[in-house]
């Protein structure tokens, strides 16, 4: 004969009942928080893990289909290899912030086919800047349509892992080709730095480096390119830093702890890029030069 529980007894059950509801509903949340993390899986490859993957934009590199490129043209042409990579890094984004809209072609016409038609005119821009002082290269439009690849996939690769540094970068948000990031800041991607900041604490300003160039071996263009990209993004973080440490430090927190090792980073870049060219042609002399950089206010 079973006996019925006091009721504070039977208050205490309930309350021992919610609280294991509660933590079976927190482990619930937090298994599917883990099941949608980021993870990367090797040095040329970026794995971008989403619920329900909605795959990712890859599109034929630029940079190593291009000739020769005049020292007149080498800043446009950087920012413009920048603007490509821009341009599929949005696409991507609005792949994923669009997942399950429209019908079946809606990728296509929403995404894919606004994405060539800005790639056109950008390949073209570069075609134009190069061909004012040498032969103008041909066919770089059969470069601007891009394709989707593994749809659906939830461990879709997010690039085609291309080493190189033209208009698809390996920047792990876009498509596999080392131009990177280099266009959230400053349009050049020659490492001239109004980049971004915050005008309560100015920003970091550094000579333009591809305007300096001479002629760029087509053999070398890729690894300038990319080069030239990181010395854009080495100018990113150290304004964010800048932003970031605001009221730290004493007078010189600046110069000791963003601008020095800013300057270091940028010698060792800009050598590489004389490096590059000089390994076919003859190599640059006195780019260490460009190395320093100033906070404006």
């Amino acid at each position: 004969m079973s006996r019925a529980l006091p009721k504070y007894n039977q208050r205490r059950v309930a309350i021992i009942g919610g609280a294991a509801a509660v933590a079976l509903t927190g482990a619930i949340v937090a298994g599917t928080a883990l099941a949608g993390e980021t993870s990367k899986s090797g040095s040329n490859t970026t794995t971008a893990r989403t619920l329900a993957s909605p795959g990712s934009i890859s599109c034929p590199d630029v940079a190593s289909k291009l000739p020769a490129i005049p020292a007149s043209a080498q800043a446009e042409v950087a920012r413009n290899l920048t603007l490509l990579q821009t341009q599929i890094n949005e696409a991507n984004k609005r792949l994923v912030d669009t997942v399950g809209q429209g019908g079946p072609n809606f990728v296509n016409n929403a995404i894919l086919g606004p994405l060539k038609d800005k790639r056109v005119a950008t390949v073209n821009r570069i075609a134009t800047a190069i061909g004012r002082t040498a032969a103008k290269p041909q066919g770089l439009d059969a470069l601007a349509p891009c394709t989707l690849n593994g749809a659906g996939a939830a461990g879709a690769n997010n690039g085609n892992a291309n080493a190189n540094a033209g208009g698809n970068a390996n920047a792990g948000k876009g498509n596999g080709n080392a131009n990177g990031n280099a266009g959230k800041g400053n349009a050049n991607a020659g490492g001239n730095a109004n980049a971004g900041g915050n005008a309560a604490v100015g920003t970091i300003s550094c000579p333009d480096v591809a305007s300096k160039l001479p002629a760029i071996p087509a053999t070398a263009q890729a690894e300038v390119t990319r080069n030239l990209t990181l010395l854009q993004t080495q100018i990113n973080e150290a304004n964010k830093r800048l932003v970031d440490t605001v009221g730290q430090g004493g007078p010189n927190f600046v110069n000791n702890a963003i601008l020095g090792p800013l300057a270091d980073k940028r010698k060792s870049t800009i050598d590489r890029i004389a490096i590059s060219i000089g390994r076919t042609a003859a190599k640059p002399q006195g780019l260490d030069s460009l190395a320093a950089c100033t906070l404006t206010k």
